[in-house]
């Protein structure tokens, strides 16, 4: 027997987020645990059942130059030799802060399909 999925419309409020004076850690986990939708009671992990965040004052997250020095992200071009590791201080000197919290929070997030589909209703304001 096939069970049918039903299409919920619904409107989703904005969730906001309030980055000063906090470390980006902890900033990206609560931001991740929104987008997923943990946070609701119709909470189902086969479907996209997450709220659209807004991260504010992303330029005011508390975060050591250490700290920076330290993280890295990664970007394979597909080639052999195209590994591109980027530090964290190349990063907030090129995109910004807002590009640290986005980066954060995609790391923290599932790494199914519907990745891509919760990194979509993710706005970070510097």
């Amino acid at each position: 027997m096939k069970k049918s999925q039903i299409k919920r419309e619904e409107t989703r409020e904005t969730k906001m987020v309030d980055a000063s004076g906090r470390t980006l850690g902890r900033v990206a986990s609560e931001v991740a645990t929104k987008l997923m939708g943990k946070t609701s009671a119709s909470f189902e992990r086969h479907t996209y059942s997450g709220f659209p965040v807004k991260v504010v004052n992303a330029s005011k997250i508390r975060i050591t130059p250490k700290k920076l020095a330290e993280i890295y992200h990664t970007r394979y071009s597909g080639i052999p030799g195209g590994l591109r590791i980027i530090h964290g201080t190349e990063t907030k000197k090129k995109e910004g802060m807002s590009e640290l919290v986005r980066l954060a929070t995609y790391q923290m997030l599932p790494s199914n399909k519907l990745r891509r589909e919760m990194m979509k209703n993710l706005t970070v304001i510097e």
